[in-house]
């Protein structure tokens, strides 16, 4: 591997945690998720966050503790699904790491979404404001070094496909 850590994006429930916690014990590689570092770092939820505090708050602790965490080296990072929209973090994350969008159909997303109650921005939003959103990310997301695509895929299944894409085995969908 040329760069240093796997950073994975996508948007909200698209599984960046679950992936990244079991790639990284598959790889021997720390696990980083940067929600649960703010969440440590303000010893407050992120929906507390959001609501006492607000978004833009939120998004400048966001940026501090991802830069941080991309520092390390041989880590498998989960970031927020707002993150990559940063242009300090895309770029770090261009330049240490290896990008993966975890890439879901939108009716997808908005079925794990509305499964969830903690995902602050969505939980005042309708289907269309969720829609609106993911659109507006992908634009984003787009920009990572690859796409998984998930929908139909086991958990199994997408952390194999990661491996042999940071492994060159294959990086095609």
């Amino acid at each position: 591997m040329i760069k240093k850590n796997i950073v994975l994006i996508g948007m909200m429930a698209a599984g960046k945690t679950t992936i990244g916690f079991k790639l990284a014990k598959k790889l021997k590689y720390q696990f980083i998720d940067i929600d649960t570092k703010i969440e440590v770092s303000e010893n407050e939820k992120i929906t507390d966050i959001f609501k006492s505090r607000g978004e833009e708050y939120f998004r400048k602790i966001e940026e501090k503790v991802t830069l941080f965490y991309l520092e390390r080296n041989k880590a498998v990072i989960s970031i927020g699904g707002g993150a990559f929209a940063n242009d300090r973090i895309r770029r770090k994350i261009k330049r240490n790491s290896i990008s993966i969008w975890l890439n879901w159909k939108i009716k997808t997303i908005l079925t794990r979404i509305k499964k969830n109650n903690r995902r602050p921005l969505a939980l005042k939003m309708t289907n269309k404001n969720l829609t609106d959103l993911y659109k507006k990310r992908v634009n984003f997301y787009k920009s990572s070094d690859f796409k998984v695509k998930c929908d139909n895929k086991s958990k199994n299944e997408i952390i194999n496909k990661i491996i042999k894409i940071v492994n060159n085995e294959n990086p095609s969908n």
